[in-house]
């Protein structure tokens, strides 16, 4: 009897564990296709930082320009695209109703192109909304007076009271519109997500990333650098993981991800520096995932004269593949 007992109580045990483990879900980490991909002419020195479908256009902000954004067009087949000014604006002042370091008031005067340090751009029909890093704040542009204006949300203080944004130029990296609520990249050490809602003017709702087990970080911090939302889902840019994942924007957890570091470390596209990603703008709509790479100047191994940045476009994974 005692014997017996003893194997239903282990039996019972290795149910619990197993079930455990089922419980636990699996995501599918898969290799990027690659549909093509588009060295962007033009962009020498600019550093293209964020990308969005806005409208039918893809549009795009460089971290080193303050007073104007982008478009691109891709064509299937060409080897390159030129990056063509969409609109350009006066830069907003120095925000008076936040504390402001001395280095981001230095910059502010002392150069216009990287005052505003733009990372992240996003649409809500005809209106664009751009997220300045230096400032942790996001501008919305007035296009009838050409100028960029202050929203009222702030985070800076709130972001670090609750550990977020310790590294300078490590901070505010992604930005989108999710219906009436703004969702913004935090980048990295620690990486996080904030939501802001229509009436949050100081930032309340942080949140972690769920990690990927099958996500490999090579020893570098892992770090968000872009979101886009399409089909209901938030995507983020894991750049130290050269990954895109698909995530539940009511749990964040994963569905799926997909690597493209053979594309990007590639011969045909690898930069003379590697030792970080270089992944920080990310755009999806039904044609798949756009990703553009922010070389920081840094010239290409199979062409030591062009430093001209690239935008790639991968390929959702197949359903059989997920």
């Amino acid at each position: 009897m005692a014997g017996l007992l003893k194997g239903c109580v282990a039996g019972f045990l290795y149910f619990l564990v197993t079930a455990g483990l089922r419980a636990e879900p699996v995501i599918p980490v898969m290799p990027a296709q690659l549909q093509q991909a588009w060295w962007i002419d033009g962009s020498e020195g600019l550093d293209i930082s964020g990308l969005s479908f806005c409208q039918g256009e893809l549009l795009a902000v460089a971290d080193k320009v303050s007073e104007r954004i982008y478009r691109l067009a891709p064509e299937p087949g060409a080897r390159s695209v030129s990056l063509e000014p969409k609109a350009e604006f006066s830069r907003p002042p120095l925000p008076g109703d936040q504390p402001t370091s001395v280095k981001a008031r230095a910059l502010h005067y002392a150069s216009t192109p990287l005052s505003m340090d733009f990372e992240g751009i996003t649409c809500d029909g005809p209106d664009v909304y751009l997220l300045s890093e230096r400032h942790n704040r996001i501008v919305r542009l007035n296009q009838a007076e050409r100028k960029g204006e202050w929203t009222p949300a702030r985070w800076s203080e709130s972001a670090r009271d609750e550990g977020f944004l310790q590294l300078f130029n490590a901070e505010s990296e992604g930005l989108v519109k999710v219906g009436d609520d703004f969702w913004v990249a935090l980048e990295r050490d620690p990486r996080g997500l904030l939501k802001l809602e229509p009436e949050d003017k100081v930032g309340r709702h942080f949140y972690e990333v769920p990690p990927v087990a099958g996500l490999n970080f090579r020893d570098r911090s892992a770090d968000l650098t872009a979101l886009a939302f399409y089909d209901g889902a938030l995507f983020t840019l894991e750049r130290n993981a050269f990954a895109v994942c698909r995530r539940s924007l009511e749990t964040l957890i994963a569905e799926w991800c997909v690597q493209y570091r053979h594309i990007e470390e590639g011969p045909e596209y690898v930069y003379r520096k590697t030792i970080f990603g270089k992944g920080e703008g990310l755009a999806v709509n039904e044609r798949g995932m756009f990703v553009v790479l922010d070389n920081n100047g840094v010239t290409r191994v199979a062409a030591p004269e062009d430093s001209r940045g690239l935008l790639m476009h991968l390929a959702f994974p197949s359903p059989s593949a997920e």
